[in-house]
């Protein structure tokens, strides 16, 4: 049986550098917390926990300390928000999602209407919406691009982890809705190169085993992409791997999403190799 990895796979630099920030500002004591899960993967999650760093979910959890912003990003009223209570701010945000949340707003001050391409409950989405003062439309479907109103100035920003081919059908129904529109492409190149070595990967081998958390949405989407492919399966660990997926399989594929780090990713190798 040959297991291959894919050429692109596990943390992204924007992932890496949270991560990196989460630890360097652990705190032994208790005071140091994400508003949020930093990335979308509940194992670096648990690990971030026992080394120093909680998680809450609303700043009115925290009293004193320090809140780190995670990759997803945040509203601007929530670094208001932190300052007046007191709280020392780390910003994690990923520099590509800062990026989307900045062109939001200089599309939203120049005038133009903002739609943001992406997935209507991913955090990331919601941060970029709240830059672009509340006002932006989210487009998540060809049929939603089709039913938007025509206007005079049209404004496009994108969920930096959506499909590039899904991107690139969405905006020629854009097009229609103004003569004067402005793309802003911010899809991270992290994700097409995963998307992309994920394909090549799948139409080689027999099964592809796509590696991250349920709830992460870049693995989620390699894991659909796969399955186009190839008999795939999604799995956050090397526990949920199944003796009978392995029945008359000779090649097996191996990728995993952004936020997926490399001990996971290597424990599912290595249980692969030794069938």
């Amino acid at each position: 049986m040959e297991v291959i990895l894919a050429d692109y796979l596990g943390f992204c630099y924007g992932v890496k550098r949270a991560v990196n920030i989460a630890q360097e500002n652990a705190s032994p004591d208790g005071t140091a917390s994400t508003l949020g899960p930093i990335i979308h993967n509940p194992q670096v999650v648990d690990r971030l926990k026992a080394e120093g760093v909680g998680t809450v979910d609303r700043l009115e959890e925290m009293e004193k300390g320090t809140v780190i912003i995670r990759s997803h990003g945040v509203g601007p009223d929530i670094y208001e928000k932190a300052e007046l209570r007191g709280l020392d701010l780390v910003d994690a945000t990923c520099p590509h999602v800062k990026k989307a949340q900045l062109s939001a707003k200089q599309l939203a001050d120049a005038g133009y209407t903002v739609v943001i391409v992406g997935e209507k409950r991913h955090p990331e989405v919601r941060s970029i919406f709240e830059w672009s003062y509340g006002k932006a439309t989210i487009i998540e479907t060809e049929e939603e691009a089709d039913a938007l109103d025509s206007c005079a100035k049209l404004g496009v920003v994108c969920q930096t982890t959506f499909s590039g081919d899904k991107f690139k059908s969405i905006v020629t129904r854009l097009l229609e809705k103004s003569r004067d529109i402005h793309i802003q492409r911010t899809i991270c190149t992290a994700t097409d190169q995963r998307q992309k070595a994920a394909l090549d990967l799948a139409a080689k081998v027999d099964m592809m085993l796509v590696v991250g958390g349920k709830n992460s949405a870049n693995t989620t989407r390699l894991a659909q992409i796969c399955a186009e492919k190839c008999l795939t399966y999604h799995i956050e660990t090397a526990a949920e791997l199944q003796d009978e997926w392995f029945d008359k399989i000779e090649k097996i594929g191996i990728t995993a999403g952004a936020s997926t780090p490399d001990w996971i990713i290597k424990e599912v190798y290595k249980k692969c190799q030794n069938r």
